[in-house]
């Protein structure tokens, strides 16, 4: 047994067709939310719907799901780091 295979997952195609259609059916989500007009809440949703889409996209279509933890530490390093970068920015918007 090599050590490669330790590692190894096989998806059927179901859950890409799935998570594609999921994907497909939030774009239209957002895009039908554009065109009403909840003020502020508009934005907060279609955040969250991005949210929701981009962890889709990150657990199954990168597979990070089946990958090391390290590589999910590096990605909520990342998100850490943006976080960071936004609310200095809000900060400085917000303060002036």
């Amino acid at each position: 047994m090599s050590a490669h295979s330790e590692n190894e997952h096989v998806i059927g195609y179901m859950p890409y067709i799935t998570i594609w259609l999921t994907l497909i059916g939030l774009t239209i989500l957002t895009v039908s939310i554009s065109l009403f007009d909840f003020g502020t809440l508009t934005i907060i949703v279609a955040m969250i719907i991005a949210i929701i889409k981009s962890i889709f996209v990150i657990n199954i279509f990168m597979h990070i799901k089946y990958d090391s933890k390290v590589f999910l530490g590096f990605i909520i390093a990342a998100l850490v780091i943006l976080l960071v970068c936004l609310v200095f920015t809000a900060t400085d918007v917000f303060f002036r």
